[in-house]
């Protein structure tokens, strides 16, 4: 027997009580006010509704995370952005390989994301996050103590 056929009603209990709720709804339909129509100002005119039909979908902003492997990966990553994804790299991978390479990758990536006016900023040691135009990473501004700084001593 599977454990989810415990949990489920027979059909013949489940049956009356779909015939109750529809009922229901029937009857709070039925008492509810009709909807307000629009104002003439409210109204939208055939021409902008055509427009409206027109328009593109708005297009979805996806949370990626990738490894940085190589070099050759960045032009998947630029594309990525330039999408409107927000991606987050691990960069162990690169790192292990050239820690030249990694620094020649995240000037790269500093220098697009600027162009693009997108958004950059680490995330610990092994990771970074890239951000399309309309992203910004919040960061913390952490206060400076104007007073001396305690010791140990």
């Amino acid at each position: 027997m599977h454990i989810f056929g415990l949990f489920r009603k027979s059909k013949k209990e489940e049956e009356p009580k779909m015939e109750e709720n529809q009922a229901a709804t029937a009857s709070n339909l039925a008492a509810q006010p009709p909807a307000p129509q629009p104002s003439q100002s409210e109204r939208i005119e055939p021409k902008e509704a055509e427009t409206m039909e027109k328009q593109e979908p708005t297009a979805k902003t996806y949370l990626k995370a990738m490894p940085l492997r190589d070099l050759a990966d960045l032009e998947n990553i630029k594309s990525e952005v330039k999408s409107g994804n927000i991606l987050i790299l691990k960069i162990t991978p690169l790192a292990n390989k050239s820690i030249q390479d990694v620094s020649k990758a995240v000037d790269e990536l500093y220098q697009f994301t600027e162009s693009i006016g997108g958004d950059i900023a680490r995330l610990g040691e092994e990771r970074i996050v890239v951000c399309p135009p309309k992203i910004k990473i919040w960061r913390e501004k952490s206060p400076v103590p104007n007073g001396p700084l305690p010791t140990a001593a």
